[in-house]
This record gives C-alpha cells, sequence and structure tokens, in this order.
C-alpha cells in the first residue's frame, strides 16, 4: 500500500472511530468531501434548516416555542448531533418528561399525568399508599411558580384538566419534613446550597427563600451523575431533597438554572460552559462552522 494510501485510510479508520458514538451512517468519501457543519446560534439553523445534512452539528440550547419539541425529533432522525443532548434539552422544558424519564429517583409516587384517566390511577395509588396531602407541579414552570398543594388527591382530581391546571402536569406526595439542595454540575465543578423558607413551603430563592452553602457526600454526588447520564446532560443544575433518614430524592434538573445563592459568577459559569461544549466538539471530527 501506497504512503498517500496509508495515511488516508489511517484518517477514514480514525473518523468512523470518533462517528460511531454518534452517527454511524456517516462514513468514508462523504465525510471527507463534505464535513460536519456545525451550527452556533438559532438564526443560523433555521435559516439552513432544510438543508442540515446527516453529521451536522447543532452546538447550544435550541430555542424552541411550546409544541416545537418535535423538532428536536425530527432532528435526530436526520441524524443531527445535539450539544447538549436532545433528551437533555426537552428534559430541561418538561417537567412530565423528567417524572416519566426520571421516576426511579424521584420520591415514589411520583407521576406524570397526561389525562382525566392517569389522575384516576394516581387516586386510587394514593388511596391504597394512604398518601394526604399532594403536589401538583405545571409543566413548564419555574420558580416554584407552578408548584401547588392539594390537601388530597380528590382535591386535586376535582381541578385537574381545566385551564388552571391543564393536562399535561405533575403530582407527587407532598414532603412535609426535607431539605431543599441545589446542586450545580460543570464537568469537573461542582457546587450545592441549601435553599430554606420557613414561611413557604416553597423554598425557591425566587418566592423568598435564603441558601446557605451545603457540603455533597461521594454517594450524593454519585447520584447527580447518575442523574444526568441518565439523561444524558453534560452539565446540569439538580434540585436534590434530603429526608429525614438521611435518603435523597431528585426533584428537578435542568441544563440552565439561577446562579442566585451560588458562588460562582455569570462569567465565569459561561466560560464553563463554553469550554464543555468546546470539549465535547473535540472529541468529533474536523468540521466547518456555519
Amino acid at each position: 500500500m501506497l504512503p498517500s494510501t496509508w495515511r488516508r485510510e489511517a484518517v477514514l479508520r480514525k473518523l468512523r472511530r470518533r462517528f460511531d458514538r454518534f452517527s454511524p451512517a456517516v462514513f468514508g468519501d462523504d465525510l471527507l468531501k463534505d464535513p460536519p457543519t456545525i451550527y452556533r446560534d438559532n438564526d443560523s439553523l433555521f435559516t439552513q434548516y432544510q438543508q442540515l445534512k446527516n453529521g451536522d452539528i447543532i452546538c447550544g440550547r435550541i430555542r424552541l416555542r411550546p409544541g416545537e419539541e418535535h423538532i428536536l425529533t425530527d432532528l435526530v432522525e436526520r441524524g443531527i448531533q445535539l450539544l447538549p443532548s436532545a433528551s437533555s434539552q426537552l428534559a430541561s422544558r418538561s417537567k412530565v418528561f423528567q417524572a416519566k424519564i426520571f421516576s426511579d429517583f424521584m420520591l415514589p409516587g411520583t407521576l406524570a399525568v397526561y389525562n382525566t384517566h392517569d389522575i384516576l390511577k394516581a387516586s386510587s395509588l394514593y388511596n391504597k399508599l394512604q398518601l394526604t396531602r399532594v403536589i401538583l407541579k405545571c409543566d413548564r414552570k419555574n420558580g416554584g411558580l407552578g408548584v401547588h398543594l392539594f390537601n388530597n388527591i380528590e382535591d386535586l382530581y376535582n381541578h385537574a384538566g381545566g385551564e388552571t391546571f391543564p393536562f399535561p402536569f405533575v403530582v407527587q406526595p407532598f414532603q412535609q419534613e426535607n431539605r431543599d439542595i441545589r446542586v450545580i454540575i460543570l464537568q469537573d465543578y461542582h457546587e450545592a446550597y441549601e435553599r430554606e423558607n420557613p414561611s413557604n413551603f416553597r423554598s425557591n430563592l425566587h418566592c423568598g427563600g435564603k441558601s446557605t452553602e451545603f457540603t455533597l457526600s461521594d454517594q450524593q454526588i454519585s447520584f447527580c451523575h447518575e442523574v444526568m447520564q441518565r439523561g444524558k446532560f453534560p452539565y446540569a443544575h439538580l434540585d436534590l431533597m434530603l429526608l429525614p433518614d438521611n435518603s435523597y430524592r431528585l426533584t428537578e434538573i435542568n441544563l440552565r438554572g439561577g446562579l442566585r445563592g451560588a458562588k460562582i459568577s455569570g462569567r465565569v459559569y459561561q466560560e464553563k460552559i463554553t469550554t464543555i461544549h468546546e470539549n465535547l466538539l473535540n472529541e468529533l471530527a474536523p468540521t466547518t462552522d456555519a
């Protein structure tokens, strides 16, 4: 084999190994002749949307209006690589999706409710487990603004599905005694702080809560990474519920969140996000920016 041919084959093998993790259909000469394009902003993405090709990369969160989440499915089916992943972006937009895929990490009885039949099933379960007060979480609302407390599941059923509490939403047993811990993980960086509000069961800082630094155990850090791996989150803001028996459960996760109460500055935070994105890009084959 001639040296030039050997080098060409070596390059192809290297590219194949890299793309095996992402888009197995992009191989050989096509990859060399038409390398993947990186789209870093929404304007470029949607201007060129119909021209996207298998193996192209969208770096950064995609700005979607409610109801446009199907775009994520279309992109994945067309072999477009998303950084962060489609699952992490959808989970960050939907508490219902979180309850669906992270139920093993959440309080038992945390359910995604899509219709009246689901709420009837939830009613039977809660009555069987003798659970009384219950939380309803509206989909897509943040900062504690979509969290509502009901005295029992029947009260919730009587209000469900109307204009005030449209489907879908999340139902969850109310846990009177708990500690609310916000965790920020940015690859090798992490920090945590506890949020407290003695005047409101909503401990969000947006609702008047106060924050104090919290030291995570190794087990709690591992738990957070397990959650992130399940949802394909390269970085995350996680809310943990610490229970009186020292166990802990996930309440929510997001790619982004407020930094109020955190030690990290907005500038450093953004620098770390950019570095993570660049590290993920470097794992892929050489590309061309849009």
